[in-house]
């Protein structure tokens, strides 16, 4: 009897050491695919501030609360049961959805860039409001929901670049990996959102309170949230093409068009072998740039392409209409 009961802990022992070296492993390659898709969270983080512009300040957190909670919903409802089924039945579909993916971020870095260049901007912050949103609910229902459906876009190609870089090939893992780059990416995200948009009123707050630092500090924070939104905006948009951008020239590496990739890498190790000590931030900041650039001119051609692919079938449509 004694016998059995300790063969049994024996093999509670070796399943918990199991469980926990599973747990390991999960937690590290979320860590290192969230990493990966760095870019598209900085995009992600930069992109919803806007959402909460002109609204009540007592409602600032409560939408932040809602737009997370509907952004978790996205990533584990929706994307990661489809993640895990395109890693089951058709794992070769996974690059074209990425580049597909990386093509859309492009197309919209674009698009940022020309409205900056010429002016022309959306006033409505991304979510149209019509003439029958009359109270005050409705106007921020339809704010929540137009950064739900944006987030949907940002999430999944978060969740592919993530799907992508997991080394494990048991499924099971690779749920759980998912799932944690979800968590971790979301309350990432939404934390810093949150700090962000109530930074202004912690320091109206500090700059009222007249210490002799919490006053200079509430007025820094006052005047320095607008410039710093601005920056977060632009660091957003340099984010989405660097990862767009890179997102192709990897994807072409794939398919057998190597050419981009290679001389990326023989360009950073140039610089990484001529520059001591910082060659490698050099050779990074090359690499990322040189991404940018194609993604630029990606997203640029994606635009041109769409205008005279769209702008006809839109003409019939208002006609038919």
């Amino acid at each position: 009897m004694s016998g059995g009961l300790l063969a049994l802990l024996d093999d509670v022992v070796a399943l918990t050491k199991i469980a926990a070296a599973t747990l390991d492993d999960a937690a590290g390659q979320a860590a290192q695919a969230s990493a990966k898709a760095a870019g598209v969270v900085i995009d992600d983080a930069a992109v919803t501030p806007r959402y909460v512009v002109g609204l009540a300040a007592e409602r600032e957190l409560p939408i932040v609360g809602k737009i997370a909670w509907g952004s978790l919903k996205n990533k584990i409802l929706y994307l990661l049961p489809a993640g895990m089924a395109l890693s089951i039945f058709a794992p070769w579909l996974l690059t074209p959805i990425l580049m597909i993916g990386g093509l859309y971020l492009c197309f919209e870095g674009y698009e940022k860039v020309h409205e900056k260049l010429t002016g022309h901007s959306d006033a409505g912050g991304g979510a149209a409001i019509d003439g029958s949103a009359t109270d005050a609910k409705a106007f921020e229902d339809q704010k929540v929901n137009g950064a739900i459906r944006t987030d949907m876009v940002l999430s999944a190609e978060i969740m592919a670049i993530s799907l992508a870089s997991i080394v494990e090939p048991d499924l099971f893992v690779k749920a759980l990996v998912l799932a944690a780059v979800a968590l971790f990416v979301t309350a990432g995200v939404y934390g810093a959102v949150a700090m962000i948009v109530k930074a202004d009123d912690v320091g109206l707050y500090l700059a009222q309170k007249g210490g002799p630092v919490s006053k200079p500090v509430g007025r820094a924070l006052v005047y320095g949230m607008p410039p710093f939104l601005k920056l977060l905006a632009l660091v957003g948009t340099v984010a989405m093409l660097w990862v767009g951008g890179g997102i192709l020239i990897h994807g072409l590496n794939e398919f057998g068009i190597s050419g981009p990739e290679h001389l990326q890498h023989t360009i950073a190790e140039a610089i990484k072998g001529a520059v001591p000590g910082i060659g490698g931030l050099l050779a990074w900041l090359a690499t990322a740039l040189s991404s940018a650039v194609v993604g630029l001119i990606a997203g640029g051609i994606t635009a041109l392409l769409w205008g005279v692919i769209a702008n006809p079938f839109m003409r019939l449509f208002k006609r038919a209409a």
